[in-house]
Parts: structure tokens; sequence; C-alpha cells
């Protein structure tokens, strides 16, 4: 799980630091987002477990792939071209499918039962990007009608549905993981939205 986690705080980073950037944030402002970005989410889970001592104080590794991959983004990428926009949303996009399935299956080492597993894993991701995206003068993701939150616990319900049937660790976790980023990907690519129930009202009337 280390690895994939670590794979999780880079995506974060990046999201972070793209959004940063577009907001024309110093070296230093993208870097805070980043790591605001990439633990919040992870730091509010472990403080309601009673996790201690929280993961990025014990492996300051943690910090120094935020660290490494903000400044290094920063150096080699112009946040103005078109395809910034595109990078911002597949980093999200696997940062979403990664931290969904690490919240999940740590709060389960700790003894949750399934619908606080699925409701941690959605805020390991969840709380971070409230946050970036505050930080950063945008309305969270989880505000608008994005089909967001809805992939991760579609991605729960299917790791604890497949762990019912018995299906071996590594397939449960990549269908799980694969899952959640499809979803994500096919709702940015056809735009696809919860209908906003207030417009449905007024053009009834």
């Amino acid at each position: 799980m280390f690895w994939l986690e670590m794979f999780g705080i880079f995506a974060c980073s990046i999201s972070g630091t793209v959004l940063a950037k577009h907001k024309n944030f110093d070296v230093f402002g993208c870097i805070l987002v980043a790591m605001i970005a990439a633990i919040s989410g992870p730091t509010a889970r472990d403080i309601i477990l009673d996790r201690y001592p929280l993961f990025w104080m014990v492996n300051m590794n943690y910090l120094l792939i935020i660290t490494i991959s903000s400044v290094g983004f920063q150096m080699f990428c112009n946040p103005k071209a078109r395809h910034v926009d595109g990078l911002l949303k597949l980093f999200d996009g696997l940062a979403l499918a990664i931290f969904t399935l690490i919240g999940i299956q740590v709060a389960q080492e700790m003894g949750a039962n399934i619908p606080i597993c699925i409701l941690l894993g959605v805020l390991n991701i969840l709380f971070g990007g409230v946050i970036r995206d505050m930080l950063c003068n945008e309305i969270p993701l989880v505000l608008q009608r994005e089909i967001y939150v809805t992939a991760a616990i579609i991605g729960g319900v299917l790791y604890f549905a497949l762990e019912g049937m018995g299906v071996t660790s590594w397939i449960k976790e990549s269908c799980t993981l694969m899952t959640i980023f499809v979803i994500r990907m096919l709702a940015v690519r056809y735009d696809w939205h919860f209908p906003d129930i207030g417009l449905m009202k007024k053009h009834s009337l």
C-alpha cells in the first residue's frame, strides 16, 4: 500500500500545483496548496480513526515527494497551456481512485464497519480537495453537480461486494481503482452532471 499511497500523494500534489499555478501563486504558495491537497484528507482520516502518529510525521518522504513534484511541475510546465486543464482532471481522477481505496483499507484495518469505511474513503480524498479549491478561490467540486463523490461511493460498494464474493485482493483493488477512475473520466469526457432540481422547477412553472 505504501507505493500506491505515494503515487496518490504525487497525483494530489500535481493537481494542487496545477490549480495554484493557474491562479498565479508563487513557488511557495504552490507547494503549500500541493501539501494541503495531498495530506489534509489522510490526516483527517487518521485523526477520526485515532491512528497515531500521523503518517507524514513518521515518514518525511511524503512531504519530500510533494515538494519535488510541485517544484518540478512549476519549472517545466506552462500553466496557461491548453493541456493543463486536462492534466488537472487526469491527476484529480487518479487521486480520487487511489485515495478512496486507501481510505477504505485503512478504516477496515482499524475495525470500522462497511458504511464508515466507505465514508472515510470518500473523506480521504474529499477533505484536501475542498480546502485546495477554497484556497484557490474555486467552488469545491463536491458542491457542484460533478459526478465525483458518486464515483468514490460506487467504487467503495464494489470493493465490499467483491470482498464478499471472496475475490483475490489484487483483483478487488484493481477493479475498485479502475471503476472509480473510469467513471470520473467518463463524466469529465462526456460532461455528465447531476440534474439541477431548482432549474427543473423553474422550467416547469
